[in-house]
Order: C-alpha cells, then structure tokens, then sequence
C-alpha cells in the first residue's frame, strides 16, 4: 500500500474484532538510547530488535557514516542526544533538521553542555537549531542544573554521556521534573552496560566509568501498543494480543494499561505479550500525563469518543513537540463535537462528543501520532486520514497492521 505525503487514507468503519495478534514495532524510546551508548562502549555489544522507526534509522545512519553534517531530519531525541555525543567525543559537526526541527528549543541542553567545557555557537536564532558543535576539549566543570519540567531528553543526553567524561558529572534537576520514566529509563539502560550511579533527591551522580560490552534486546514499543489499547476500547467487541509486551517495563508509556483499565480495557500478561479484552468502562476522571505525555493524544480521542469527562494536568510539553499537540488536539477533536478546553491554567477537560458526522478527516500536522491517535474514530464512523506516511516516524508498519484486523483502507491520492 502507498502512503504517499500527497495522499489521504480512507478507513472504512469497523467496531467487531477477532482475537488478533499485532507483531508491535520495537521501542524508538529504547533504542535510541542504546544505540548512544553502544557508540561509547569500547568493545562490542549485541544489540537486537532495534526500532523500525525513521528516528532510529537516521541515528543508525548517521553514527554508521559519521558525516559532517548531522541532519537529524525531524527526529528530536537524534537532535539532542547527537548533540550531547558530538561534543563528549571532540567532534566538530553542523546539528540540523527539518524546519520544524529548527523551531524546536535546544537552548538548555546547549548551556548545559557549554558549562561543562562544550563549544557550541547557534547559526540561526539563539536556543534553536541549527548549531555548530566544536567539541569538548577539556572538561570545565563536573557539576551542572538543568531545568525539570521542559524536556526529559536533555537530561538523558547528558546522563548518557556522563560516565566518559573525565571528572563524571553531577546534575542537578531545578524545579517540577516531568517525564520521569524517561529519566529512569535511560539510568537503567545505562546500569544494563555496567554502569553505576546515585539519585537522591533531585541529584543525579554517575562517576567517571566505562560502559561494558553486553547483550541487549530492545523490547516493543508501549506507546505503539497505546493505539490498539484505543481502538479495542472504542469497539463494540473483540479482543487483541499484543506481542513483545513486559510486564515490568522500562517504558513510561507502559502506564498505558492502568489507563485503559478505567477506559474497558482488561489486561493479561502471557508469554510473549499481552492479551487485551474489553470490560466494563469503570470512568476516568483525571489523569496527570506529566511521566507519559506521548499518551495524551490516545486518552484525548479515547475519552472522547466514550463520553468521558476526564481531566488532564501535566500536558505543558506537548507544545513543543512535532507539533502543538494542545492546538492539534483541539481542532481534530472538534470535527466530531468534542473539545480539550483549559479549565485553569495547564489543566484541561476533554469534552466528549455525543454526534458523530458521517465522515471525519483528519490533519496530522506533519505529527505521527496525530495519525495514529485518531484511527480509533473508525469504530465509529468513516476516517480520511492526511499524510498517512507521518507514521514513518515511529511505526512504519502501523497501516499494515490495521489491515491485519481487517480494516478496510484505500489510498487517495
């Protein structure tokens, strides 16, 4: 099937499911953190299963080629992580991206690296992309704030390039920390390569030390998994096995099952995955997004199209990802009567829709998830889907997989 930019998918209405099982693509989340630090290994590691995902591919391709200029197209960890790995390793490299890419702030992760030794000018406007790296020829400093509540991937970058530098590095996080699970992630990735570190308070240390060579599978990809959470809890029936699932995961999106369990989801771990089955719809009134943000978009289309009057807080990064994921939402929720409104300051209540047009087309605001996070409307109506190859970034196969289910689809160009 082609999914061309040009082109718009249509998605025929279906709400009954088989058992179904979905092959889910590997973590991007996971991945592109593993790929850094098998760069600073010394010795070779065996890393499998790693993401599908366009974002992955650009970090393969460019630690593989190691070219001058690190065009990370529109992949944001592959910005900031790069950015952190180019300067600790004394490169000399141009960071840029796709437009979109440049508008997003890089401000605090260059400051941070800039106080630790790292010579980086700005080549447009000042806190963004694109930038000039010039490398990290002595450690200066062996301490550093970053701020909390902006965004988790800073401080990963900098965790992950701790252990090289000569003196370590002491970070300390200044004020709300959001995306928490990102942060224990990424420590706890580290730990699997051999390395040490402490977390009290809101001080992260990890000495100088050296990454040990190991083996390392990367496992499927929770926020990928969050869509058919979605679309089995919008159905009228049926029931899905989602593969390469854990039950003590890494990954922060792996909130997901608590979610959907309020949202018609029961969840059972088996081997090799989980099993989901509908149940009754308990309600969710509130839900703080502040550790899994990629997760909003999905509850946001969820509650609305089950008429539940939920509450979001933590919501403050989604303005500067792929899109402004708070607008985004807004206006695609309103094609079928339903709303995110801002109750008080940062805090918001899904408006649910109780009329569903005929049809709805959806804009995806050149954003994976937008695309994603709105299939589940084809339970309950006709779907035109923008730009269906915006889920390239994070889950090539995802089409192919609703096909699996049997949804019908055809492309328009």
């Amino acid at each position: 099937m082609s999914t061309d930019t040009k082109d718009l998918l249509q998605l025929s209405q279906k709400s009954d499911y088989q058992t179904v099982t979905i092959p889910l693509p590997s973590s991007k989340s996971e991945s592109n953190r593993v790929l850094v630090i098998d760069a600073l290994t010394e010795g070779n590691n065996k890393i499998s299963n790693l993401a599908e995902a366009r974002d992955t591919q650009t970090m393969i391709r460019l630690l593989g080629k190691n070219p001058p200029v690190y065009d990370v197209l529109d992949a944001g960890t592959t910005m900031r992580f790069l950015t952190a790995y180019a300067s600790v390793t004394n490169q000399n490299k141009v960071m840029t991206g796709t437009p979109r890419m440049c508008e997003r702030p890089i401000g605090i992760l260059v400051d941070a690296l800039r106080s630790i030794g790292a010579e980086i000018h700005y080549l447009g406007v000042e806190g963004y992309p694109p930038l000039a790296i010039h490398g990290l020829a002595s450690q200066t400093s062996n301490k550093v704030k970053i701020r909390g509540d902006v965004s988790s991937q800073y401080i990963s970058a900098m965790l992950m390039i701790a252990p090289v530098l000569p003196e370590g590095l002491e970070i300390e996080l200044e004020g709300k920390v959001g995306s928490r699970t990102y942060i224990e992630m990424t420590l706890q990735l580290m730990e699997q390569f051999g390395i040490k570190y402490t977390w009290k308070d809101n001080f992260i240390h990890v000495a100088h030390q050296a990454y040990q060579p190991t083996s390392f599978a990367v496992e499927s990809d929770w926020s990928g998994a969050s869509y058919w959470f979605s679309l089995l809890a919008c159905a009228d029936s049926g029931a899905l096995f989602l593969e390469g699932l854990k039950e003590n995961s890494l990954q922060g999106d792996s909130k997901i099952v608590d979610i959907m369990d309020h949202l018609g989801i029961k969840s059972t771990f088996r081997e090799g995955g989980v099993l989901l089955q509908k149940q009754a719809v308990k309600g969710l009134k509130n839900w703080d997004f502040t550790h899994c943000p990629d997760l909003a978009q999905t509850v946001a289309v969820t509650c609305a199209i089950l008429g539940q009057n939920a509450v979001f807080t933590g919501l403050e990064s989604l303005k500067i990802k792929e899109t402004d994921r708070i607008f985004a939402l807004q206006q695609e929720l309103a094609k079928f009567n339903a709303d995110l409104v801002e109750i008080e300051p940062e805090v918001y209540q899904v408006i649910p829709s109780f009329t569903m047009p005929a049809e709805v087309r959806i804009h995806t605001y050149e954003d994976h998830r937008m695309g994603m996070a709105f299939m589940p409307l084809l339970t309950k109506t006709r779907v035109i889907i923008e730009d269906p190859a915006v889920v390239n970034k994070s889950y090539p196969s995802f089409w192919k997989h609703c096909e699996l289910l049997g949804i019908e689809m055809e492309t328009k160009s």
